[in-house]
Formats: C-alpha cells, structure tokens, sequence
C-alpha cells in the first residue's frame, strides 16, 4: 500500500507516493529525477549512493524513502546551486576525478567532513572518505583536494 511522503529535496518540497519497500535511492533517482546518487553495490559498501539527509550523510540505497518522510535531501546538485563551491574547485583544480562515479558521493562525504572540522588533517580526511570507492584515479587527488579547500570551506 503506497505512502505519501514529504521530502526537501536540494531546497525544493516534493509531495510523492512510494510503496513500502522503495529505497530512497529508488526515488530520488526515478521519481524524482535526481540522477547524482549513483547505484552502486546497493547495500552500503561503495558510498556512491551518498546523500547528505539532515545534513548527515546517509546511503540512500540502505534507506527507505518512508523513513526519510519529512526529511531534507541534498545531493551534490543541491550544493552546487549557487556556483561551484571551494571544495568542487578543488576538486577540478586537483584533476581529482576521471569518471566521476564516484564524485557525487566523495563529494558530500568530505563537505560534511568540512562542515564538522573545517582544518583536518591528512588522516582524518582519508577516515571521512574511506566510506567512497574510487577506482579511477585513487585517492591521492581527492585528499589534495580536500585540504585545498579546508579553510576555503569556512569563508564561504
């Protein structure tokens, strides 16, 4: 029996009906339109599936969309709204992507990364990705990128 759920999905308020055992990957990339959250694994491991919920990341493959009613999603679109933000730039000023599958997911890990602790280190940057899979290009970019933009992040 369908549901209807309220989402904020990257500032937009979304009134949408999901059976029981829709995930909230499901319906932020088929219902919603939402395509950065990647399938991946489909059950935890590769954090391609990677969306900030309450500003909390969350894999949105592990996640029902019922239990996420009321709850505010954003995904790497939402972030980028207003123009790229420092971390994006550092990401492309790293080259720290080649196919991007990962990207999204990497993304809102190291932004919540940043958002907590605006100066990590080098350590504590690998812990907050270590959820994210990259099979392109390793991490050693990604974590140049990462804290390229530690203390951008802030002023913004």
């Amino acid at each position: 029996m369908k549901r209807t759920i309220t989402l904020v999905v990257n500032g937009e308020e979304w009134r949408i009906d999901v059976e029981p055992n829709d995930t909230l990957l499901e319906t932020l990339r088929d219902r919603i339109g939402v395509k950065s959250p990647k399938v991946g694994c489909e059950r935890g491991d590769c954090g391609s599936c990677t969306v900030l919920l309450n500003g909390r990341t969350a894999r949105s493959c592990l996640v029902l969309a019922v239990e996420a009613d009321g709850m505010e999603v954003t995904t790497v679109e939402g972030l980028g709204r207003d123009g790229l933000t420092p971390l994006q730039n550092a990401f492309l000023e790293e080259n720290s992507f080649q196919c991007g599958f990962c990207a999204p997911g990497v993304i809102l890990a190291a932004t919540e990364l940043l958002r907590e602790n605006p100066n990590p280190t080098e350590d504590e940057v690998k812990e907050a990705i270590s959820g994210n899979l990259c099979r392109c290009t390793g991490y050693e970019p990604i974590v140049r990128a990462v804290l390229r933009a530690a203390g951008a992040e802030e002023k913004r």
